[in-house]
């Protein structure tokens, strides 16, 4: 894989990812043990203005290249909260806030970076492996557009920005190649913290149609996952479920 310069930047990088994503996953399991009976007072309260929702999504590539595939679940997650600023006295409001959502993309590839360009390196079919994934976290702020009727069926349509905070590159499996795995002659976990060349920034489309407090959540990144021309030219359409019951 790339090399190993700064290893002491890495291990604070990682730290500071690993705390970023872990923060994510308690608050999604804080939301789903609250009482319902706790739940219903907050929403009587709050759910006019503001909302905080978390999701499940699978993640669908876009150009990949030639010769690789991706798994046909990528499982990923995201976080919001949305403040909602009631458009007059119509079912129509305009919403705005903050977000995180970490993608993880499997395949029979190897992240390695080749002069200034990032590669992807195909995993020869003779090697025995159990994972090798690439992952990345962006922060996010979402602008979205809402319709909700009285009969408690919603529908928004809006989009994100979001902004790289955290990616790395894990592998599981025997040794591949000595030219960037250690050559032990045995099984090996490889994470690598930092993928170079992605984009700093991600944008795109998102629509979600739902029923009182679950959704069926649709994203379209309309910006590449690396640099052009310094890495593939991959991008992603994420389908879920949203929850929001707050």
């Amino acid at each position: 894989m790339f090399n190993h310069k700064n290893a002491v930047m890495r291990v604070v990088y990682s730290k500071i990812f690993s705390h970023l994503y872990g923060v994510l996953l308690l608050l999604m399991a804080f939301l789903l043990i609250q009482p319902a009976a706790h739940s219903q007072v907050v929403n009587e309260t709050t759910k006019k203005k503001f909302n905080i929702g978390f999701g499940m999504f699978n993640d669908f590539v876009l150009n990949v290249p030639s010769g690789l595939k991706t798994r046909t679940i990528d499982q990923g997650v995201d976080l919001f909260g949305l403040y909602n600023l009631p458009l007059g006295k119509s079912k129509f409001s305009f919403s705005f806030g903050l977000g995180m959502s970490a993608h993880n993309i499997y395949g029979n590839f190897l992240v390695n970076k080749v002069g200034d360009t990032t590669v992807l390196e195909k995993i020869p079919s003779t090697v025995s492996y159990k994972r090798s994934k690439m992952t990345v976290v962006y922060l996010e702020i979402p602008l979205e557009f809402n319709l909700k009727t009285t009969s408690g069926v919603k529908i928004t349509a809006g989009g994100k920005i979001g902004y790289l905070v955290g990616s790395h590159a894990k592998y599981v499996g025997n040794v591949v190649d000595s030219n960037y795995m250690f050559n032990t002659g045995k099984k090996i976990r490889i994470k690598q913290v930092g993928i170079p060349n992605l984009q700093q920034f991600s944008y795109g489309p998102t629509v979600r149609i739902g029923y009182k407090w679950i959704a069926v959540n649709c994203e379209y990144m309309l910006s590449s996952l690396f640099i052009k021309d310094h890495g593939p030219g991959m991008t992603l359409i994420s389908l879920g479920l949203v929850l929001v019951p707050y």
